[in-house]
């Protein structure tokens, strides 16, 4: 057997399986030989790959059906809302905005845009309580305490999603 080395990681343990493949099989096709391997660059094809899973995370993937008459801000915009807008939008299990300032018996939207089963109930007082609102870009009212005050209310199917009425 041939003892030379190409300067290669590897280089001699090709050439010694190589010349084994020559000699049971003749057969040299079966297999490279030492001056011929490359190491491939995984480099660009990992970088490239990272960059497209970075870009898809950072779309967000949403594909909404386009007609919604909702007043209030998207989710990753302000925290709190206050004027005209009595609109609370529900989105990725949250409550948007979360403070909502409205006036004495206002009548308040509620938007679900998830796609399961919401509710937006007042935690003391029973204040208000929209029930079950379906999933699927469901809109429902309901009306605003007459008495102001902070009211606070979360989601009683996902009780970690809250928000607070302001009424003035």
């Amino acid at each position: 057997m041939p003892s030379r080395t190409t300067g290669e990681p590897g280089a001699l343990h090709l050439l010694v399986l190589r010349d084994f493949v020559l000699r049971d099989f003749g057969k040299a096709r079966l297999v490279r030989s030492a001056s011929s391997y490359r190491p491939r660059p995984t480099g660009p094809i990992v970088g490239a790959l990272l960059l497209v899973f970075v870009l898809v995370c950072a779309c967000g993937g949403s594909s909404g059906s386009g007609s919604s008459n909702k007043k209030s801000a998207s989710p990753s915009a302000s925290l709190t809302e206050t004027a005209d807008v009595s609109t609370i939008t529900i989105q990725n299990f949250a409550f948007a905005p979360t403070m909502l300032t409205v006036k004495p018996g206002t009548t308040v939207t509620v938007v679900n845009q998830d796609s399961v089963a919401h509710t937006v109930t007042a935690l003391k007082d029973q204040a208000f309580d929209t029930g079950t609102i379906d999933g699927g870009t469901t809109t429902t009212t309901f009306v605003a305490p007459n008495t102001p005050g902070t009211y606070d209310y979360q989601c009683t199917i996902h009780p970690f999603m809250k928000g607070t009425l302001v009424v003035k």
